[in-house]
């Protein structure tokens, strides 16, 4: 895996859905210059509340995909699960998933084998 790589910090499901290509565009209350290729670090923890206020969201935002999560046991944690190109930080934006204050606006998303790691604030370079 490549350690001079950018990582992101993102709580479950949303990394998933990230992750999988379904959820392109990730809210934060914080801008960025940054554009490229980074992980998609998977944090090590998640509430069921979290994971059942997800499901919700989803429902109202994406119906026609049907997307179905995986269960809360079969989500990885704690470790880089994931890619994706960060091409835009907006602060409008016509996707139901916009949300935030700002939003990074995500292509390319792909699913990489577990590579665990601590996850930081913000971007920041991985160690393994």
């Amino acid at each position: 895996m490549e350690t001079y790589k950018k990582a992101l910090s993102i709580r479950q499901p949303w990394a998933w859905l990230i992750a999988n290509g379904y959820k392109g565009i990730e809210n934060r209350s914080w801008n960025t210059t940054y554009r490229g290729e980074f992980f998609i670090h998977a944090a090590k923890a998640m509430t069921k509340k979290e994971y059942q206020q997800c499901q919700e969201f989803m429902d109202l935002v994406d119906k026609e995909r049907n997307i179905l999560l995986p269960r809360i046991y079969d989500l990885e944690f704690g470790g880089i699960i994931g890619a994706a190109t960060l091409t835009a930080c907006v602060t409008e934006s016509d996707s139901g998933w916009f949300t935030g204050k700002y939003g990074f606006v995500l292509e390319e998303a792909r699913v990489l084998p577990l590579m665990p790691c601590t996850g930081k604030l913000g971007f920041f370079y991985p160690s393994y």
